[in-house]
């Protein structure tokens, strides 16, 4: 075992009994460089990764390259999930370099941390115009130990250029009706209509963009911006990329139609698309929508829950193929005599034509990834069809699983709060709720320090990780809070959301409105990590954004509002040019631009009921909700509102302006949809 038996992170753990003489990312791990005079040769992945587990299996397993490895450089591996900051610094000098990235990410820097040499995955031996990777080995040791006067230029050229980027937005001002309409062109210029979604392939499930395409309709009524979401929404429904026996989302497809998926499943990606789902649901009343929403926040209890009440990472893509070794796909992937042997000659036909199980295969070895094919199946073999789905998922229960990355992501459980909050709320499902309310003390107990006003990166078996919190941690543990909050009505949460943001004001917050990806007192890297565009989740910046805007509503405090205006100034720049990449900054501007609304609702809890519940499925875009009884003080928005005529009530505001309470729900409908 080597250094990284110790580690809670799976990923590490992962890579513990390697021959290679692995470090954690550490100043000791630099100080042994520095002592031998040698590079440090960087790997940058995660847990679930395919191509992490391919370079693993050809490379850090095998003895004769350990040996290079060990005696020519000092080998530190990191977890990207459980260091993002560390993964996004090099990540961007790769990308500069190579022009693209992606893990396995594999870099050589100096004892002093400055890149030299860039990469990701290298094969075993020279392919596809790759250099192999013990070729790539012996040519940077040759150059440190032949030219080290001209690696060390190039590496203090490149942290240098480095250091020197970031973002400046000079006198911010929020997007406009103007800009948002700039974006929503953008986005229609790249949407794919034959087939749902943006761009080619690969083709990665568009959660933020959906969600600002949502709030676009609801405050204008663009009917193509929700025909863009109703058409996406309905390819990955019936796609491979969603388990349509288990259910749950894949990262994301490898094909432009949605057939094959890379077949990791992510909690990210869950939590974001279940509540697009739900509110898909909301603003249309899509069963489809409502059935995708539920079956996703199941999948997210039963599959990521952990027994201390948050949720892990992500599934593997690969598990066991029965054969004694591992595939991508092995345990969701299906043949028409598997069909066979489980269903028997007719059910197994149904299936077959249900899921497009071909003979020559969808996938590999004439496998096929199950899709939903027919758009109109009569109802009369809808029950056939569940007993068939069924049995099917009771079979492939007896496979070998995929392994789970078990870390509970402060961030990522941000999201899940959130989305089982409101999906619990929209369909009735309490157990959901208590699910949300479940995390969210695992957050506040395990993962928070200083008195509320830190956050930690990770945990695992409810053991608190060493590495500091970033920005998108405070940011969607605040956003889930928020949400928790509408929800139940708990006015904990809204508190332990406001002491979040202040950190984020104090200590991630640039003296111009920009926002940093971590505190001022965080480890020093090469830079200090900055990003406004959102990837596979909301960026940090956005998400502190959406935050500090509804915090700001709930509080009626300027200074939030203020700073969510100010971090939005990147999106008034960017969203003609890159809406794609700022769907859920977009989606903050547009609950800007409709106020946000302000909503109290006040009375006991049973009396109040329904108007909560309205209040709840308004589809204004950032409609901030609070309720309690009469009399409470210690939520601003609540101060001073009280019963009217004996009977629980309703105040919306809106643009600092209030209208008259209502007393009776469908007043209140009308009210919010204004």
């Amino acid at each position: 075992m080597n250094r990284l038996a110790g580690m809670t992170s799976p990923y590490l753990l992962q890579h513990a009994d390697n021959p290679v003489d692995w470090w954690p990312w550490s100043p000791e791990a630099f100080e042994e460089a520095r002592r031998r005079q040698v590079p440090v040769l960087l790997s940058v992945g995660y847990a679930s990764c395919h191509w992490c587990h391919v370079m693993a299996r050809e490379s850090f397993e095998d003895e004769a390259t350990a040996r290079v490895m060990n005696a020519h450089f000092v080998s530190v591996k990191v977890d990207r999930e459980e260091r993002p900051d560390v993964d996004a610094v090099y990540m961007e000098a790769v990308q500069a370099a190579t022009g693209q990235g992606g893990w396995p990410m594999t870099v050589f820097l100096t004892p002093d941390a400055e890149p030299f040499y860039f990469g990701t995955y290298f094969p075993p031996a020279p392919r596809h115009g790759m250099p192999s990777f013990r070729q790539v080995l012996e040519g940077v040791r040759t150059a440190w130990q032949e030219r080290r006067d001209e690696v060390a230029d190039v590496a203090s050229r490149i942290s240098a250029d480095l250091a020197g980027r970031s973002i400046r937005l000079g006198a911010p001002q929020p997007p406009g009706a103007e800009e948002m309409g700039a974006a929503l062109l953008g986005l229609t210029k790249d949407f794919d209509a034959s087939r749902g979604g943006f761009g080619g392939a690969p083709k990665f499930p568009p959660s933020m963009v959906l969600e600002f395409l949502l709030r676009h309709h609801a405050r204008t009524g663009s009917e193509g911006a929700l025909q863009m979401v109703q058409a996406t929404c309905e390819a990955m429904a019936r796609g491979g990329i969603y388990d349509q026996l288990g259910g749950g989302f894949a990262r994301y497809s490898v094909d432009a139609e949605w057939v094959v998926p890379h077949f990791e499943k992510m909690l990210y990606d869950n939590a974001l698309l279940c509540r697009v789902y739900a509110h898909l649901w909301r603003s249309t009343g899509d069963e489809r929508a409502r059935r995708i929403a539920l079956e996703t926040a199941d999948f997210m209890v039963r599959e990521l829950g952990t027994q201390q009440g948050g949720f892990a990472s992500a599934l593997d893509a690969d598990s066991d193929d029965g054969q004694g070794g591992h595939a991508e796909g092995a345990y969701y992937v299906w043949t028409r005599s598997q069909l066979t042997e489980v269903l028997g000659e007719d059910d197994a036909a149904l299936a077959a034509d249900c899921f497009r199980v071909t003979e020559e295969g969808t996938f590999e070895r004439g496998a096929s990834v199950l899709q939903l094919a027919d758009r109109d199946r009569p109802l009369a073999d809808a029950d056939r069809l569940e007993s068939v789905r069924r049995r099917l998922l009771e079979a492939r229960a007896a496979r070998p699983r995929p392994e789970r990355d078990d870390k509970v992501v402060t961030a990522w459980n941000g999201l899940a709060v959130a989305a089982l909050a409101e999906t619990g709320a929209y369909f009735e499902r309490p157990d959901l709720v208590e699910a949300a309310t479940t995390a969210a003390r695992l957050l506040a107990e395990v993962h928070t320090v200083e008195d509320g006003r830190r956050l930690l990166r990770t945990s695992r078996d409810g053991v608190p990780g060493t590495s500091a919190g970033v920005l998108e941690d405070y940011a969607d543990v605040a956003e889930g809070y928020l949400t928790l909050y509408a929800v139940t009505g708990e006015t904990d949460w809204l508190h332990r959301a406001g002491a979040l943001l202040d950190t984020v004001l104090e200590r991630f917050a640039g003296d111009d409105g920009t926002l940093y990806d971590t505190a001022d007192d965080a480890e020093r890297l090469i830079r200090r990590p900055q990003d406004p565009t959102d990837n596979a989740v909301p960026s940090g910046w956005n998400a502190a954004a959406g935050a500090l805007l509804a915090y700001g509503a709930y509080t009626g405090e300027h200074r939030y509002r203020q700073a969510a205006e100010q971090a939005l100034g990147v999106v008034r720049e960017l969203a003609a040019r890159a809406p794609r990449f700022l769907g859920w900054g977009l989606a903050v501007g547009e609950a800007l631009l409709d106020g946000p609304r302000e909503v109290a609702v006040v009375g006991e809890p049973e009396e109040r009921a329904a108007l909560h519940r309205t209040a709840l499925l308004a589809t204004a875009p950032g409609a901030v909700v609070a309720t309690g009884a009469p009399g409470e003080t210690s939520v601003p928005l609540l101060e001073g509102r009280g019963r009217v005529e004996g009977r629980p009530a309703a105040y919306v505001c809106r643009g600092f302006v209030c209208a008259a309470p209502v007393t009776e729900p469908d007043e209140l409908e009308r009210a919010l949809g204004d």
